[in-house]
């Protein structure tokens, strides 16, 4: 099992910066991916950005170029910085970690953080 906590949503103006961030601890071990999903009223959860262990990382296409994804593995935290929001990045976001043991994927979701970007 794995436990995360998130934290750094809240209400910004167009054009600023918020930083998310999420604290996993339980099986940390077995960590694979980290990241972040959002999801807007009437809308589906989409992916948003991803850390792969190893290095790699993955971003929405709306999202490239003002969002970046970061890992402290020391401390088992991803962070979300996102500059340049705009009111359509208004939403919960979550996030997730995909565990991997024994050739097992598990997905684990926070309790989701509110971000309102103002126009």
């Amino acid at each position: 099992q794995v436990h995360m906590v998130e934290s750094g949503g809240g209400l910004v103006q167009a054009g600023g910066s918020l930083r998310l961030s999420c604290a996993a601890s339980g099986s940390v071990f077995s960590i694979h991916a980290m990241g972040w999903y959002r999801q807007a009223p009437g809308n589906q959860r989409e992916l948003v950005a991803v850390s792969i262990s190893g290095g790699s990382t993955k971003y929405a296409d709306s999202v490239k170029g003002r969002f970046t994804i970061s890992r402290d593995n020391a401390k088992n935290t991803v962070y979300l910085q996102m500059n340049s929001l705009s009111p359509e990045d208004t939403a919960v976001y979550y996030c997730n970690v995909v565990s991997l043991i024994g050739g097992r994927f598990d997905a684990y979701w926070g309790q989701g953080t509110q971000v309102t970007v103002s126009s």
